[in-house]
């Protein structure tokens, strides 16, 4: 898979510093569920300055979609997309990734790390497989929490937030512990989806291990 350049059709606001963006998705960029892209913003002094950011849009879908935590405070690539208008076009690369669909499990996921789960949902939902899959997300506050309403229709009860900076009436508050773990999860026989930043993907997989999980069983990314 080669270069491919694509126009900005949309871009929106998910929580205050997330985006959406909405391009078309030009023939030939094929993907599954899960799976990323390095991007180049194609203007000036930008040309060189790729980044990876996850489609969160089914594969069959006729226009792409990433939604993309931006850091404002920083003269980089996400402060340079929070200028970025209709028209204006990205260069994409080729596909990577390490998340793909093994089956149903729980879903971890910190923050932005819970993008590659987003089209892998989707998918399951689409193709009326959800199943018994769960996710725990863990943020600092609510306002955070990208696409509350939507997880909440897709798995209802199996849906589990916990919050590190806000207590909240039906939040959890803190952060993701072996006791968090055992309270949520009944059997750790199973496949786990881990993807958020670096070190709080080896917390948790150390604790998985602790829980008797084995290593075959966890499939991981980091951001």
């Amino acid at each position: 898979m080669g270069n491919y350049k694509v126009a900005i059709k949309s871009i929106s606001q998910v929580t205050p510093d997330t985006l959406k963006i909405v391009t078309n998705k030009p023939a030939g960029f094929n993907f599954e569920s899960g799976k990323a892209t390095w991007i180049t913003i194609n203007k000036g002094g930008w040309l060189t300055e790729k980044r990876p950011f996850t489609m969160t849009n089914l594969p069959d879908s006729e226009e792409l979609e990433f939604i993309i935590k931006t850091y404002p405070e920083q003269a980089g690539v996400t402060k340079e997309l929070l200028d970025l208008k209709k028209d204006d076009e990205l260069i994409l690369h080729p596909v990577f990734g390490a998340i793909s669909y093994q089956g149903e499990g729980v879903f971890i996921a910190g923050g932005a790390g819970i993008t590659p789960f987003i089209a892998i949902l989707r998918d399951l939902k689409q193709k009326n497989a959800i199943g018994k899959n769960k996710l725990l997300f863990a943020n600092k506050t609510k306002a955070d929490i990208i696409l509350e309403k939507e997880f909440e229709a897709l798995l209802g009860s199996a849906f589990v937030n916990i919050l590190s900076e806000e207590q909240l009436p039906g939040y959890t508050h803190g952060r993701i512990t072996l006791p968090f773990l055992k309270a949520n999860i009944q059997d750790f026989n199973q496949q786990f989806y881990l993807c958020g930043p670096p070190s709080m993907v080896a917390d948790i997989e150390k604790i998985l291990h602790q829980l008797g999980v084995n290593k075959s069983s966890i499939t991981k990314e980091v951001f």
